[in-house]
C-alpha cells in the first residue's frame, strides 16, 4: 500500500477538530465555523504540533466553493440576477472603490507606496462567497430579495476580482519600464489589450451558457434521471458543477466559483433541479467546512500582538467601512431600512478571492508578506463576527428606528411604490389572488392566472419588478408583506386566496395571521424550499404546503384555482 497519506492525514484531521470545536462552538452559543477556523489554526504551520498539507487543504476548499455556487445557482435563475441588476451593480463598484480607497489611505500612512496599497484596499474590498451563502442559508434568506440583492452584488464583484487578477501580473510587468516612457507605453497598452481580453472571454463564457448550456445540461440531467439510478444521479450533479468549473477556469480565465455558479443557474431550467440541489447538499456542506479548516490553516497568530493597530484598522474598514458604505447606497435607492442592514450584513467580511488576491499580489512582489498577515487575520475575525451582525440586524433596526425621527421617516409609506395607484381597475380588488414573492414560482402563478383572467395582485420587496410590474399595466405594490400595511394595500380583505412563495416560515406565519384577521375566509397556498420547511408549515396549519420549483408553481397554481372555485373556470 502507498505510504504517502497526506491526503487521508488532512481530511482526518481536519473533519476530526472541526467536528470538535464546532461542537464546542456550538455549545458556547457561538457559530459553528468559528470552530471550524480555530481547528485550521491548530493543524496549521503557525502552531506546534501536527501540520496538515496547506496545499491538499486549499485545493479541498475550492471544491467546496464550487459545490456552494452550484447550488446557488440552482436557486438563483438568471431572471433573478437581472432583477437586481439596477442596485447590484452600482453597489458592487461603489463599494469596491470606497474600501480600497479606505485601504489605500490606511496602508500610505504606515508608509507603503501606492501600488501596495492599492493591492492591500482590493483584498479588504471583495467579500466571501462561503460566507455570505452560509450566512443567508442560515437565516432562510438566500431565495428573498434580500439574499437575491447580495447574491447578485456578489456576482458582480467576483467578476471586478476577476479582470483584476488577469491585469494585477501586467501591472506588475510594467514597473521595470518605469524609468522610460516607450516601454512603459508598451506595457500601458499590454494592460489596455489583457482588460479587453479578460472581458470578451468573461463575455464569452456567459454566452455559451446561455446559449448552450441552458439547453444542454437539462436534457443531460433527465437523460440520467430516466436511468433511476441515484448513482449516476449524484455523479451527474457533481460532474457538472466541478467540471464546469474547472473548463471556465482553464479555458476562459473566469474564477471556479463564477463557473460553478452559471452551471447550477443553466441546470435550475430542469424539472430536476430541485432534486439536484438535495443530492449536493452532503457535499457541499462537507467541503465547506474544509473551507474554513484551510482558511484557518493560513492564520499566523503573531500578527494579533505584533501589529495590533494595523490589525485594528484593517477590521474596522472591512466590517465598519464597507457595511456602512453598502447600507448608505441601498438606502440611497429607496430600499427599506432591514434591506440595507441585510446586505450591508452580508458584504461584511473578506474571504476566498481576498487570500487569492493577496497571495498573488506577494508572489509578484507588489505587497509586503505583513500585507497577506493582515488579510488573513481581518478575514478571520470578520468572519468569526458575522453571524453576530446578522443576529443584530433586528434589534439594531428596531433601536435606529426608536431613536431616529429621520429613520422613521424613512421607513414611513410615503413612497409611491408602496400603494396601489388610484387608476387600478377596481375588478382586480375584489376576488383577487395576492401572490407574495415574485420570483421563479411567483411568475409562473401569475402567468396562469392571467391567461384564466383572473385578477391577481403582486407584492414583492425588489423595487425594480415592482416598477417593471406597474410599468407593464399589473397591479403590484413594494414591500415587505409581514408588515400589515403592505398586504392592506394589496387589498388582502377582499381577496379569495393569499399565495406565499417566500420560503421563511417566521415571516410567513405572520403574513397568513395578518390576513386572516383581516379575511378569515381567505385561502393560503404555502411554498417550501425542503420538507422541513414544509413540516414547520403543516405543524402551524398555515395553509396548503407544496415543495420544489417549477412543480411548485403548477401544484400552487392547480390549488389556487381549486380555491377559487367558479371563477377559474
Amino acid at each position: 500500500m502507498p505510504h504517502d497519506v497526506s491526503l487521508i492525514a488532512t481530511l482526518a484531521a481536519g473533519f476530526g477538530l472541526a467536528l470538535v470545536l464546532g461542537f464546542a462552538a456550538a455549545r458556547l452559543r457561538m457559530p459553528p465555523l468559528v470552530g471550524y477556523l480555530v481547528a485550521g489554526i491548530l493543524i496549521g504551520p503557525a502552531t506546534p504540533g501536527f501540520v496538515a498539507d496547506v496545499g491538499l487543504a486549499a485545493q479541498l476548499a475550492e471544491i467546496g466553493v464550487m459545490l456552494l455556487m452550484f447550488g446557488v445557482g440552482l436557486h438563483f435563475s438568471i431572471d433573478d440576477l437581472m432583477a437586481v441588476k439596477r442596485i447590484a451593480v452600482p453597489g458592487a463598484i461603489f463599494q469596491i472603490v470606497v474600501a480600497t480607497a479606505l485601504g489605500m489611505l490606511a496602508a500610505m500612512s504606515w508608509g507603503w507606496s501606492l501600488l501596495p496599497a492599492a493591492v492591500l484596499g482590493l483584498c479588504l474590498s471583495v467579500a466571501s462567497t462561503v460566507v455570505l451563502l452560509r450566512a443567508l442559508e442560515d437565516k432562510g434568506q438566500l431565495d428573498s430579495v434580500n439574499g437575491r440583492i447580495a447574491v447578485g452584488w456578489l456576482v458582480v464583484e467576483d467578476l471586478v476580482m476577476v479582470m483584476v487578477l488577469v491585469l494585477l501580473p501586467v501591472v506588475a510587468g510594467m514597473l521595470p519600464a518605469a524609468g522610460g516612457a516607450e516601454p512603459a507605453e508598451a506595457a500601458s497598452g499590454a494592460a489596455w489589450q489583457a482588460l479587453g481580453l479578460t472581458l470578451a472571454k468573461v463575455a464569452a463564457f456567459i454566452a455559451l451558457m446561455l446559449v448552450v448550456g441552458r439547453r444542454v445540461f437539462p436534457r443531460i440531467l433527465w437523460w440520467i434521471a430516466r436511468t433511476g439510478s441515484r448513482e449516476l444521479f449524484t455523479l451527474c450533479v457533481v460532474s457538472a458543477a466541478v467540471g464546469v468549473a474547472f473548463g471556465a477556469a482553464k479555458l476562459f480565465d473566469v474564477s471556479f466559483a463564477l463557473g460553478a455558479f452559471f452551471a447550477g443557474m443553466m441546470m435550475r431550467e430542469s424539472e430536476f433541479s430541485h432534486r439536484a440541489a438535495s443530492e449536493s447538499l452532503p457535499l457541499r456542506d462537507a467541503f465547506a467546512v474544509l473551507f474554513f479548516v484551510s482558511v484557518g490553516m493560513l492564520f499566523d497568530p503573531s500578527v494579533v500582538w505584533t501589529e495590533p493597530v494595523k490589525l485594528l484598522v484593517v477590521v474596522a474598514i472591512v466590517l465598519v467601512g464597507k457595511t456602512v458604505a453598502a447600507i448608505a447606497l441601498v438606502l440611497l435607492f429607496r430600499y427599506p431600512l432591514n434591506t440595507a442592514l441585510t446586505v450591508g450584513a452580508s458584504l461584511a467580511q473578506i474571504g476566498e478571492f481576498s487570500f487569492i488576491l493577496a497571495g498573488l499580489g506577494v508572489a509578484l512582489g507588489l505587497m509586503p508578506v505583513q500585507g497577506q498577515s493582515l488579510v488573513l487575520a481581518a478575514a478571520l475575525i470578520s468572519i468569526a463576527t458575522n453571524s453576530a451582525l446578522f443576529a443584530a440586524i433586528d434589534p439594531l433596526r428596531r433601536w435606529v428606528l426608536a431613536r431616529s425621527a429621520r429613520a422613521r421617516q424613512l421607513e414611513a409609506r410615503d413612497d409611491p411604490l408602496a400603494q396601489l395607484p388610484y387608476s387600478t381597475d377596481p375588478e382586480v380588488l375584489h376576488d383577487q389572488v395576492v401572490i407574495i414573492g415574485y420570483g421563479l414560482v411567483g411568475r409562473q402563478i401569475a402567468q396562469a392566472l392571467e391567461v384564466r383572467k383572473i385578477p391577481f395582485v403582486v407584492a414583492d420587496q425588489n423595487r425594480d419588478l415592482v416598477d417593471d410590474l406597474r410599468a407593464q399595466g399589473k397591479a403590484a405594490v413594494l414591500g415587505d408583506a409581514a408588515i400589515p400595511d403592505v398586504l392592506i394595500q394589496a387589498h388582502i380583505a377582499r381577496a379569495r386566496v393569499l399565495v406565499v412563495t417566500l420560503s421563511d416560515v417566521v415571516a410567513a406565519g405572520r403574513m397568513v395571521a395578518t390576513a386572516k384577521a383581516l379575511n378569515p375566509s381567505i385561502a393560503v397556498v404555502l411554498g417550501a424550499r425542503n420538507a422541513q420547511e414544509a413540516a414547520l408549515y403543516t405543524q402551524d396549519a398555515l395553509g396548503d404546503v407544496f415543495v420544489g420549483d417549477t412543480e411548485l408553481a403548477h401544484a400552487m397554481t392547480a390549488r389556487a384555482m381549486d380555491r377559487l372555485g367558479s371563477r377559474a373556470q
